[in-house]
């Protein structure tokens, strides 16, 4: 009879997908609730969008405890930031705070996927995308976690950018007007819902804009 070995790992995946989509005086960023290990779903209603600044917004997908202590991290670097210049973090500003802390653990990484979202300091859309050890681009739109691989062929089919090797550089955000980016990030979770089973149950807009951050829900399917 063969040894079984037990076997421990830090890390779990606990699914769920985020999509972010920037235009050219908005950014919308969206996630569903359901967090899940295995073929268990531990939680219906877990938020997995965070405010980090007036104009800045974090949705995390991956091990949502190594995102909590992310979160935890880059609140108190912001704090700090505020009480060092009087001002809040601008969203850039915060993308790279992020790229920095994610590398700085590199060796034992945070293994959270993330997408940041905000307005940049000429008040339009940016989206900053990750990896788990900080590599990090700006782009006009991204997603994240479980359903990523579904929805990002589609978001390519309907946004795809201009390739950032042409010149003269183009901008990265997206030509739809705010209510039809967030009709298409509706369709985008309706259709990954179908595909995917750890996303799902509720999904979770946040939309930036110069009036300030506004939140709309959406209920997916709950099997």
């Amino acid at each position: 009879m063969t040894k079984q070995q037990a076997n421990w790992s830090p890390y779990d995946n606990n699914g769920g997908t985020c999509v972010a989509v920037a235009g050219a005086d908005y950014c919308v960023i969206a996630a569903d609730t359901r967090m899940s290990t295995g073929y268990n779903i531990l939680t219906r209603d877990y938020s997995k969008i965070i405010k980090l600044a007036d104009k800045c917004v974090l949705a995390s997908s991956g091990f949502q405890a190594d995102v909590r202590a992310l979160q935890k991290v880059l609140a108190a670097r912001h704090l700090i930031y505020q009480h060092q210049h009087n001002k809040q973090v601008s969203c850039p500003a915060m993308g790279q705070l992020l790229s920095n802390t994610l590398y700085y653990k590199r060796f034992f990484p945070y293994y959270s996927f993330n997408v940041l979202g905000g307005l940049d300091n000429e008040g339009k859309g940016c989206v900053f995308t990750y990896d788990a050890v900080g590599s990090y681009e700006r782009v006009g739109y991204s997603s994240q976690g479980s359903g990523s691989t579904l929805i990002m062929p589609f978001l390519d089919n309907q946004l795809k950018s201009p390739s950032p090797l042409l010149l003269p550089a183009k901008d990265a955000v997206t030509p739809l007007s705010e209510s039809e980016a967030i009709d298409l990030v509706k369709t985008c979770f309706a259709s990954a819902t179908e595909r995917d089973i750890y996303t799902g149950d509720r999904l979770e807009i946040v939309v930036l804009n110069a009036d300030g951050i506004r939140r709309e829900e959406m209920d997916l399917r709950k099997d």
